[in-house]
């Protein structure tokens, strides 16, 4: 059984105050919270936040946010799997995903409790049902809540294969540490200021 730490919950918080008192952090949050929604906007007058059903600790259903980097009507025919290539991303969300930055709307579901800044990431309960069923562990991604970044996202492209992500998921959930989190966030802050993300970190090593 998996014990979810305590320092968790004041980490995550503390990390948001910090983020939005501290120079220049919150000229910097100002000018991509104007700039990012009004480049959405300008390129196909769509919606600018994306909102969809995920799965979470315990199997709980939360409503994640993120900034629109698709088409409009994307998923009107079910889930797909979206992969980097995927024709349905938009220009501006090619953008936003190379920077991570469509994921910023997600503070919103930390503040809410439902994620934590590092953890697995949310899958949708669809896809999650679809890999329990062919994968053996999948469901131990749910022993802990859900994360805006994690070591499966920094090791590997949007695309990684469900397996290969467990794989991550469970030696972060089985050696959870504040140093190791901290770590996490670093590395993540590092590749959205310098634009790696989408390049995982053995390939950056060759």
């Amino acid at each position: 059984m998996v014990r979810y730490p305590r320092y968790k919950r004041p980490l995550d918080l503390i990390i948001i105050l910090l983020a939005h008192v501290i120079p220049p952090f919150p000229i910097i949050w100002t000018l991509i919270w104007v700039i990012v929604p009004i480049s959405i906007w300008l390129e196909d007058k769509g919606p600018i936040f994306y909102t969809q059903t995920r799965i979470g600790k315990n199997g709980k259903l939360f409503k994640i946010y993120k900034f629109r980097t698709m088409i409009v009507n994307a998923e009107q025919f079910g889930p797909v799997w979206a992969g980097k290539s995927d024709t349905r991303i938009t220009k501006v969300g090619k953008i936003l995903r190379f920077t991570a930055l469509d994921e910023l709307p997600q503070i919103l579901n930390i503040l809410k409790n439902d994620m934590s800044f590092v953890g697995p990431r949310a899958e949708r309960p669809e896809l999650h049902e679809q890999f329990t069923n062919s994968i053996t562990d999948f469901d131990q991604r749910l022993l802990i809540k859900p994360g805006l970044t994690g070591t499966a996202q920094l090791n590997g492209p949007y695309d990684l294969e469900p397996r290969q992500k467990l794989k991550y998921d469970l030696e972060y959930i089985n050696n959870i540490n504040f140093k190791q989190d901290m770590y996490i966030i670093f590395k993540s802050i590092l590749n959205t200021l310098l634009a790696k993300w989408d390049k995982p970190t053995k390939e950056r090593a060759k």
